[in-house]
């Protein structure tokens, strides 16, 4: 017998039994409804920055793609207080990007329950969790967000968690709610976070340097406000490092910012090894040999390499590579490491763009795809083809094609390629998913099949 339920009554059983399932988990409980969501705490302060009085600029010229730049620690609240949210905007949009690293051995456990509470309060984005804590990055109302940080917070070890609130504008905002609970995929590819997707995701790393022996929780780089970062950097004694990777080098840096060129994190080892002489010599001597008929003869071949430098600060879009890269670093003998704050994003947020030593944009993981100071939303656009930003003077070149490819990656992509991406661009043009309207759902079934269906068993 079929049973005809209203959509509202539908969704509140829903909701009652997941957020029942998620309280009867011993390890993790959702926050106390005697406590107003908006109470609980959305930032938390980090340590002390230290200060630089000196003025001056980086200039270094020590290899092609090595410029001056700057490391980065996390931005948060200088309060200890939690501010609560006026009511009129606690059900406006956020972002919040987060991690926390940590002893987490048994960060499987939280993964269902973490997922089910963000799927129950529309929250979207992407979670990372590892054996060394957990990274993500969200959006949703304000109200729903704090839940869900609220949560995550109930677990001791990942106290103190690093996060950055990014705005969303009001044109972000009105094309998000146009998502609908008949149609999540109403607003199309021009919604900057769909509600009804999130991804929690078990990893070796919440940030990949492929060292598992390099651990932040042990030691780690002094942080440095952003308030501070300037004075840092134009100090000449200081060698500024741009942690990220050369898609996000491109449209913006710090002036003076040495640029690894490295296509991914765990290419950075690499590229520090091949920079410095760890073993404090000036240069390092390879014996080549060159032999002939009746003699032998071994010559010093001089191969110029730099010192470690007396002074280091690197920085990254919102600390977390920064600090993963500064524990690297004083393993390998480094003495003074320094990080930006917050990394950029708090930089941009918090210092007036007149004195700003930030050049460019900065690319951001999300459909915002870059932003500039006070966190509004930049010029670029996303290659859907590389993931790479891309510019206006880049859509005009003859190699971009909306969804397929860019000046940017137009060579590296073969023509069968370019036609498998065409063809997913064509799904998405005419049932607005990718894979038509059945991806991921069951065929749906007529009613009168279904009594065909049972006339036709019992027939037998």
């Amino acid at each position: 017998m079929l049973r005809c339920t209203s959509p509202l009554l539908l969704a509140l059983r829903m909701l009652s039994s997941s957020s029942s399932s998620l309280s009867s988990n011993p390890k993790f409980h959702l926050p106390s409804t005697s406590q107003p969501i908006s109470n609980l705490p959305l930032k938390t302060p980090l340590s002390d920055s230290c200060v630089f009085s000196q003025s001056r600029r980086v200039s270094m010229t020590q290899s092609k793609c090595f410029s001056a730049t700057t490391a980065d620690p996390i931005p948060i609240s200088h309060s200890d207080q939690v501010q609560k949210p006026l009511e009129s905007d606690s059900h406006s949009l956020v972002v919040v990007s987060f991690y926390k690293f940590a002893d987490f051995p048994d960060h499987a456990d939280l993964r269902k329950p973490l997922k089910q509470l963000c799927q129950d309060l529309r929250v979207s984005g992407g979670i990372i969790l590892a054996p060394e804590g957990i990274n993500g990055s969200i959006c949703g109302t304000r109200v729903s967000v704090e839940r869900v940080l609220g949560f995550i917070l109930t677990d001791d070890r990942l106290k103190g968690l690093r996060q950055i609130e990014s705005p969303v504008s009001p044109e972000q905002e009105a094309i998000h709610h146009g998502h609908s609970s008949s149609s999540p995929l109403a607003a199309g590819e021009d919604a900057p976070f769909r509600w009804d997707h999130v991804r929690v995701k078990l990893k070796k790393e919440i940030v990949t340097l492929g060292m598992p022996d390099v651990s932040p929780i042990e030691k780690v780089g002094k942080y440095v406000s952003p308030k501070d970062w300037n004075a840092l950097i134009s100090d000449p004694d200081t060698v500024v490092i741009d942690v990220r990777n050369n898609y996000e080098t491109r449209i913006g840096m710090f002036k003076g910012a040495v640029d690894p060129c490295t296509m991914a994190f765990r290419e950075f080892p690499s590229w520090v090894e091949d920079q410095f002489q760890l073993d404090g010599s000036d240069v390092e001597h390879a014996k080549v040999e060159k032999k002939g008929l009746d003699e032998s003869i071994n010559k010093d071949a001089e191969v110029p390499n730099h010192k470690i430098p007396k002074r280091v600060a690197m920085y990254c879009t919102g600390g977390i590579r920064c600090e993963k890269a500064s524990s690297f670093l004083l393993s390998k003998g480094f003495e003074e490491v320094y990080h930006l704050k917050g990394g950029i994003l708090k930089y941009l947020e918090e210092v007036p763009k007149t004195e700003s030593l930030w050049e460019g944009e900065c690319f951001v993981f999300d459909k915002r795809v870059s932003v500039e100071h006070r966190l509004v939303q930049g010029n670029f656009k996303l290659c859907y083809g590389c993931k790479q930003p891309v510019s206006d003077a880049d859509m005009e070149a003859q190699e971009w094609e909306y969804g397929v490819s860019c000046p940017y990656c137009f060579s590296l992509k073969s023509e069968e390629e370019k036609e498998r991406a065409r063809a997913r661009q064509r799904q998405f043009e005419a049932w607005g998913i990718i894979g038509g309207p059945d991806k991921g759902r069951r065929p749906a079934v007529k009613l009168d099949s279904i009594k065909s269906n049972q006339i036709n068993f019992f027939s037998f």
